[in-house]
């Protein structure tokens, strides 16, 4: 192979520098306390991927309001309360060189019926049919509402940098409550938050701006933003666009590039199959989307979602369209892949289409999020990953957790 692009380093526009071209993008690891504590497991499992050799690594959703989670066991910061080991989970992380950086989100009506006590959302505009009996229809957030998660944002990413964190991600893509605003299906406000594509972006520029406010010019600030929503009447390529030369005018470190939400589940490769040869060959499932970004901004892009092989992820990096190549769930079935990567080997492991055998759940892509959060908590309880776990399998047994943990959180909540 030619000289390993990955291993050049990358200067973020804060100064900050990352080690290498390989980051591990964010996966929800469900591994805090019912009541949304980290836990020694998180400190355990980033330990191991921070000796992998990655540039960059960005944790699972990372919630800034307790009242609002996306799944049972979501990490939420949002007071002082668990300074000491968050302390360790970035030491942990970052003793060997890689940079880490806290995934901020709210899940906005993106989370299942009963967990919480309601969903906020731009519009009360309920999920589709056959996913309604799984999500309830959101209340419409007040004026109040949105000042109060724009500060939020803020006073989490403050507390992040204080604990050890490198930066802080703003997670506005997938379908959660930064998406939603941004979105025409989701956000039919006529007020100032929404009504036209510019006021649709306003919300996330104050995410933005009011981060940006509290911890500093040198403090790495990025995002993660759809190319698309891929459902009719949501967030289009050209809306993604104007939103990237928006985010690139306000000084954003990196931008992330990935697609679709829980409706249309582009993220996971569901939406892209069967591949053409054309697009199998180049791996990367938004590869095209970035080289249209790429003509326009000279920001830092990260794209995520596709890639296999140490060649391809090359040629990625050899055609400018990316400076960061994202691996998730490669890394919940070989943790050590990176080291094979840096050095121009291929993983020994492939990802999978992981499917129960169940059209209704197959259909609504959520095997890809449990099935690989089974991987990791045995990652984080010093276990090897089952590569081969089946998946029918993982699905009974997360329902029945997932069950439980609903349970467990909405009764601590009430103590």
């Amino acid at each position: 192979m030619p000289t390993n692009l990955l291993n050049q380093p990358l200067r973020l526009p804060n100064g900050g520098v990352l080690r290498n071209r390989l980051a591990k993008a964010a996966m929800s690891e469900t591994l805090a306390t019912y009541d949304n504590r980290p836990t020694p497991g998180l400190v355990q499992l980033y330990r191991r991927w921070g000796a992998s050799g990655l540039g960059l690594i960005v944790t699972g959703n990372v919630m800034i309001d307790r009242r609002a989670l996306g799944e049972p066991g979501n990490v939420v910061i949002e007071d002082e309360s668990e300074m000491a080991v968050l302390r360790q989970w970035t030491q942990a992380a970052t003793a060997q060189g890689s940079a880490l950086w806290a995934q901020l989100n709210h899940p906005g009506k993106q989370s299942t019926r009963g967990l919480n006590a309601f969903n906020l959302a731009p519009s009360a505009v309920p999920f589709r049919e056959d996913m309604a009996a799984f999500f309830d229809t959101p209340r419409e957030a007040s004026a109040a509402d949105i000042q109060d998660i724009i500060q939020r944002f803020g006073r989490s990413a403050a507390l992040c940098k204080q604990a050890g964190f490198d930066g802080v991600q703003i997670h506005a893509a997938h379908g959660n409550l930064i998406n939603q605003f941004l979105s025409p299906h989701h956000n039919r406000r006529s007020d100032d938050w929404g009504g036209t594509a510019e006021k649709r972006r306003r919300f996330l520029l104050a995410v933005y701006a009011e981060i940006r406010r509290l911890v500093g010019p040198d403090f790495a600030v990025a995002i993660k933003l759809n190319s698309a929503d891929f459902q009719r009447g949501g967030f289009t390529e050209q809306d993604s666009l104007a939103t990237i030369h928006a985010l690139a005018d306000a000084g954003i470190d990196l931008i992330e590039i990935s697609g679709g939400t829980y409706e249309a589940p582009a993220m996971s490769g569901a939406l892209h199959e069967p591949l053409k040869a054309s697009t199998a060959a180049r791996e990367a499932y938004f590869l095209g989307f970035a080289e249209q970004a790429r003509a326009t901004t000279r920001v830092p892009l990260m794209v995520t979602g596709g890639f296999r092989t140490a060649a391809g992820m090359n040629a990625a990096l050899r055609s400018g369209a990316l400076d960061v190549v994202g691996l998730a769930r490669l890394l919940a079935i070989d943790p050590d892949a990176p080291a094979a990567l840096l050095q121009g080997r291929d993983s020994t492991q492939q990802v999978r289409t992981i499917s129960t055998g169940l059209k209704a759940v197959d259909r609504l892509g959520i095997m890809e999020v449990l099935w690989y959060a089974r991987q990791l908590k045995r990652i984080a309880r010093g276990q090897a990953p089952r590569p081969a776990e089946s998946g029918l399998a993982a699905f009974l047994k997360s329902a029945l957790g997932s069950g439980w943990g609903t349970f467990r959180t909405r009764r601590l909540r009430v103590r």
